[in-house]
């Protein structure tokens, strides 16, 4: 494994995971619409630090786990589980996917960053998604857990979380008529992907009994 590889799964799964419309990318889009997109950015800065910390506190969790082989099994086939969800979720919301007409209120006018911060405090997604996504990285040997890799990882998520955040700061205005195509879209591949993963941990763990 090379020291390139922790980088690019950590840009790669948080830009796949934070793309989809949601509560903090669509606040995102709001402020950047009507306030402008410096302060979108410091939005958008304020909710990416908490994403580090949650990044980095679910690779110390997905550690401890990797060190308990029966505990791993486990977690992988609830990670199986977990993912054949998401890949439900990404393909039944694309079916129903509008995009929201309704206003964002903003209650903080004094901070952006602080409210960045206090919306991704809300959103409890990334730590199980990051534990099990390392853990299943780790089991095919495209991730170890290593601190250097865990460094890597976590610069990579927040990376990917600013580029999918500024995606929404620069473009959604110029494709808002395209948006719900392209988001649709976004969601077949990301369903796509996560079925793909949790059909492989299913033959994985179907071979693990059968051995």
């Amino acid at each position: 494994m090379t020291l390139l590889e922790p980088l690019l799964f950590g840009i790669l799964l948080s830009f796949l995971g934070i793309s989809p419309p949601g509560l903090i990318n669509m606040t995102v889009a709001k402020v950047s619409i009507t306030e402008g997109k410096t302060r979108a950015f410091f939005f958008a800065l304020g909710a990416t630090i908490i994403i580090f910390v949650q990044t980095f506190l679910a690779l110390l969790f997905a550690k401890f786990l990797d060190k308990n082989p029966s505990i791993i099994l486990l977690f992988r086939e609830v990670g199986m589980v977990v993912f054949a969800a998401i890949t439900f979720y990404f393909f039944w919301t694309s079916k129903k996917l509008k995009i929201p007409t309704k206003e964002i209120k903003l209650k903080s006018k004094k901070s952006r960053f602080f409210l960045g911060m206090l919306l991704s405090s809300l959103n409890f997604f990334p730590i199980p998604f990051y534990v099990f996504a390392s853990i299943t990285l780790s089991f095919y040997n495209f991730f170890d857990f290593e601190k250097t890799s865990i460094y890597l990882f976590v610069l990579g998520s927040g990376l990917g979380s600013l580029l999918a955040f500024y995606c929404y700061i620069a473009f959604f205005k110029k494709m808002e008529t395209k948006a719900a195509f392209m988001l649709q879209n976004m969601n077949y591949i990301i369903g796509t992907i996560t079925g793909l993963v949790s059909a492989v941990t299913l033959v994985n763990v179907i071979n693990h009994y059968w051995n």
